[in-house]
């Protein structure tokens, strides 16, 4: 070129700026146009500019980078057409290479390029930027790779990430934009270069578009995050409450979280504000498929217009089938049968449909298992019955189903002695179905019965013994199956001397019921009485298990063991109730002790050992709470024949016999673990 052979100095502002305006299409009188670039040489590899004091002006309009690095080290400045002269943007610089200095500072510059006139933009309106005189960022598109690198006195400006825009954003110097995101634009040829970048997430969670928090709830719903879900529903709800898509989404999410009756509601506000909404009366109905009520789910699956989901139907269909099996088996007394299908029934769907859990109940108590009677009723969800006039009120067996739950529950509380309860429970079940003729029959029968006991208790206390006995005889006519009667009365038997009759209302109290604590104890007392030790034995050590920290029930079941001993012919002088730790001093009185009824737990010790001295306090308490087995302690230094014998050779060792033979070993036990086998072997 003619320029290659002048020193670097001769190829400034000047040379170029004459350059440029003969490539332009522009009047060569207008001196006014401002040149692209300026030489300011910062060492940089990619940047040819100069940090200076001196200001410049830069057009508001400025060019949109595409970074390509080539194998020139030219800067190829182009146009389109000669038509991009009069539109918005001005022409697109094409970056191949970082321009660099040769020796001889040639530089190639084609020509062709149209810029706007500096003195307007596209809408007509001028606009002009002052560079601030000192540090200041590049004033032109220079850097291919998005980022600006900063050198010496520029490296301490700023500590944000500051990254070139594309289009025709007017920032002043070149589109350089703070903070890292980058927004569309658009590039003049007709390429559009889309950089995104994702909003903020705490810009997101606080936002208040309805929309928006919808999508957030979802987000968290498809990840099993339901409470988050929920969050995010309820706020758009706050904001849009008449949304019914909404509130539909809000009831999916109440429903992971088990909240069924928060459910419906939402499923049925839905439909009240879009009554429509397919999606929401196929989630209604899937959610009264599991509430048992087939009707009112079909009325919703089937709803006009509505594709109902195929394997919705079929459960639907299942449930339905053995529901009535249910009912079927239930009126003709088959309680084996309702167990059955009620259980199928939950199965199939209907896995909150309390009436089934009352039905369940009903059918265990009539089975004679009245605490598994009482314990799957409190299992039973807790549902109010649906609001919407299209979810009709449901019966079950002829009852409507709130009243039908009441009526199992007086049963229950009949046959655990709660009679207040009961007819509490009966009274309200009256009210509800008034015209049912089963809760009225047993609406009297609970007033009856609860009559004839209170009437029996009263002669009971009165020891008018024979009549109480009468008026339990009057409340079993009319509820035979009625443990606490039962047991009343063979209490009555019992202060009669009647003691076989005392017997038969016991085994009868305990078939109903077999885990009735008082009938087994008196049960207990009336083998005694009959002098069927073992029977009594049996029954107080299950008492014992049962009741450990009872000294009554321990002192009985003592003195049953000793009685039965006694009968057998065996030496029981040397038997004591409670009492202290027993000291073995030799192997014949250790094996005589072992080898007694009930359990023996043998303390192996040294007295000059801590620990040994820590556990024998702990030996002495359990020796007071636990009576009616034997504790004993052997000194191994004064004992070697039985340390001998028993193979010990750490102390504190224990060990547990049952009848001579040894059934636990334990060495250092902590003191949980010491009774908790104490417990498990003695009773």
């Amino acid at each position: 070129m003619a320029d290659s052979g002048k020193p670097n100095s001769a190829l400034g502002f000047e040379t170029l700026s004459d350059r440029l305006r003969k490539s332009l299409t522009y009047e060569a009188a207008d001196n006014t146009n401002k040149p692209d670039f300026r030489e300011l040489d910062l060492g940089s590899p990619i940047s040819p500019l100069r940090a200076g004091p001196a200001a410049s002006s830069s057009s508001s309009s400025s060019g949109s980078v595409s970074g390509r690095t080539g194998s020139g080290s030219s800067l190829r400045v182009q146009s389109d057409s000669a038509a991009t002269v009069n539109k918005n943007h001005s022409g697109e610089l094409s970056v191949e290479s970082s321009p660099t200095f040769s020796g001889s500072g040639s530089r190639t510059v084609k020509s062709g390029h149209h810029r706007s006139d500096c003195r307007g933009s596209g809408n007509g309106n001028g606009n002009s930027a002052t560079s601030p005189v000192g540090n200041f960022l590049p004033t032109g598109n220079i850097c291919p790779s998005g980022k600006i690198v900063k050198t010496g006195i520029m490296a301490n400006r700023s500590s944000k990430p500051e990254v070139l825009g594309l289009g025709t954003g007017n920032y002043g110097h070149g589109s350089i934009i703070r903070g890292g995101s980058v927004a569309k634009s658009g590039i003049s040829g007709g390429e559009n270069v889309v950089s995104t970048s994702p909003i903020s997430s705490n810009s997101r969670r606080s936002s208040t578009d309805p929309g928006e928090l919808k999508k957030l709830g979802n987000e968290h719903y498809k990840k099993g995050r339901f409470l988050e879900a929920l969050n995010y529903y309820d706020r758009a709800i706050s904001a849009s409450p008449g949304n019914a898509s909404l509130h539909c989404n809000r009831s999916a999410a109440l429903m992971c979280l088990n909240r069924l009756n928060d459910a419906v509601k939402e499923c049925e506000e839905a439909i009240k504000l879009d009554s429509g909404y397919l999606r929401a009366h196929n989630r209604l109905g899937s959610f009264l498929i599991s509430l048992g009520q087939v009707e009112n789910a079909r009325k919703h699956l089937c709803y006009p217009g509505n594709q109902p989901d195929p394997n919705e139907l079929r459960k639907l269909q299942k449930v339905e089938k053995h529901l009535k099996k249910c009912s079927d088996l239930r009126r003709v007394g088959d309680w084996n049968g309702v167990l059955r299908e009620s259980d199928a029934a939950m199965a199939s769907g209907a896995d909150a449909c309390s009436p089934l859990f009352a039905c369940k109940s009903e059918a265990l108590l009539k089975l004679r298992q009245v605490d598994e009677a009482s314990l799957n009723l409190l299992n039973a969800p807790k549902f109010e019955a649906p609001s919407m006039s299209s979810c009709s009120q449901t019966k079950f067996f002829g009852m409507v189903s709130e009243a039908y739950l009441l009526f199992v529950r007086a049963q229950v509380d009949m046959a655990l002695g709660r009679f207040e309860d009961a007819a509490s429970s009966i009274e309200k079940a009256g009210q509800i179905d008034p015209r049912n003729v089963e809760v009225a029959v047993l609406l009297q029968n609970v007033r009856s019965v609860s009559r004839a006991r209170a009437r029996g208790n009263d002669l009971f206390k009165s020891e008018r013994l024979t009549e109480a006995c009468s008026a339990y005889g009057e409340g079993l006519r009319l509820d035979p199956l009625n443990p606490v009667l039962f047991c009343n009365r063979a209490a009555c038997w019992f202060k009669l001397g009647q003691f076989e009759k005392s017997l038969d209302d016991c085994n009868q109290a305990l078939a109903i019921h077999p885990n009735y604590t008082k009938a087994l104890l008196r049960r207990a007392a009336t083998f005694s009485k009959l002098d069927r030790w073992e029977e009594s034995v049996k029954d107080y050590e299950i008492l014992r298990r049962e009741l450990p920290n009872n000294n009554d029930i321990a002192e009985s079941l003592f003195n049953a063991q000793v009685a039965l001993k006694k009968s057998c012919g065996e030496d029981v002088n040397k038997m004591k109730f409670g009492g202290e730790v027993e000291l073995i001093t030799n192997l014949e009185q250790f094996k005589a002790a072992v080898a007694s009824s009930g359990a023996s737990v043998v303390l192996y010790k040294i007295s000059s050992d801590v620990q040994c001295k820590q556990i024998i306090l702990f030996f002495d308490t359990l020796c007071r709470r636990y009576p009616s087995v034997n504790f004993l302690k052997v000194d191994l230094e004064e004992s070697p024949a039985i340390k001998n014998a028993e193979n010990v050779r750490v102390v504190p060792t224990i060990k547990i016999y049952k009848k001579g033979n040894r059934v636990k070993e334990m060495v250092c036990p902590s003191p949980e673990v010491l009774e908790s086998s104490l417990k498990h072997y003695s009773l």
